[in-house]
């Protein structure tokens, strides 16, 4: 039934990352590429959208009221708008508002932002085969050369999902923050405690009971959502399975796959949660 796996995919992959990969290697080849591709982006994109929710949900909740606002406008706007119409906006702002390549902003020292995407230091061999060392990215006469870069497929995926996630788990992060009781971050301000210390040593870690069952929920459905990606031509695991399917015809057995490598990610995501919320509640805070 999947004998078809081990055909040469012919075809190539435009973003590989780390993976070697030709058009002559067989089928199931392009599809681990793609499924790099896809823990590629969502990886980076979960982080970012914790902290984003985290940041949000305390704005949610200070005494300021300048923020309440800002963050409640956020949120609103965020998870009132489909994902799609997102992520293609920021597909689009990114190749048509951002400079050439030949005139990339500096956006941080060895960070450079262009339609060619962003480009940043990384670790690559020395040219003489010796040690590993940082490659600095640099402006060239066309170009940006050295370091590494990600395209603006890639960013405006993670953008996406990662600022959409935020929304959502921003609302989760305020529940667990209000189901705390009032009393106890009272008792840490009459024992002298900072602000700072009241939010990271008490309010969050109690908090953290609450949200990590609700979190796992944003956690699976920015897995399922990286699918999008075919939408803005960034070549993740659904991408390379409608081209594996097109080349072999296939199309049942592709699909087949792919739904159990996402239902794979999907299960595993959420053992890990299980396993986190269940040393939290019988250990305490972690």
């Amino acid at each position: 039934m999947l004998d078809f796996l081990t055909q040469p995919a012919g075809f190539d992959i435009g973003e590989t990352g780390l993976l070697l990969y030709d058009a002559a290697q067989p089928l199931w080849r392009a599809m681990l590429v793609g499924l790099g591709n896809t823990l590629r982006v969502s990886l980076p994109a979960l982080l970012m959208a914790v902290a984003i929710g985290l940041t949000v949900a305390l704005g949610r909740t200070s005494r300021v009221a300048g923020w309440r606002v800002m963050a409640g406008i956020y949120v609103d706007i965020i998870r009132n708008t489909p994902l799609l119409l997102q992520l293609l906006m920021w597909y689009f702002l990114l190749i048509e508002w951002l400079p050439d390549s030949t005139q990339a902003l500096a956006v941080l020292p060895g960070i450079w932002l262009s339609k060619g995407g962003l480009a940043f230091p990384w670790l690559a061999p020395a040219d003489d085969g010796g040690a590993w060392a940082w490659s600095w990215p640099q402006q060239d006469t066309f170009n940006i050369v050295g370091g590494a870069a990600v395209t603006p497929e890639y960013l405006a995926l993670a953008l996406a999902l990662s600022l959409y996630t935020g929304a959502f788990l921003a609302e989760v992060i305020r529940g667990g923050i209000e189901a705390v009781p009032a009393s106890l971050m009272e008792a840490a301000e009459t024992l002298g405690a900072t602000r700072w210390q009241q939010i990271t040593r008490v309010l969050l870690p109690q908090a953290l009971r609450t949200i990590v069952p609700a979190a796992t929920n944003q956690f699976l459905n920015l897995i399922k959502n990286s699918s999008l990606a075919v939408a803005v031509g960034y070549p993740d695991l659904v991408s390379v399975g409608n081209t594996a399917l097109n080349q072999t015809g296939r199309v049942t057995e592709c699909v087949l796959v792919m739904m159990s490598v996402y239902l794979f990610m999907s299960l595993l995501t959420a053992a890990f949660m299980n396993w986190f919320n269940a040393r939290h509640a019988v250990k305490g805070p972690v």
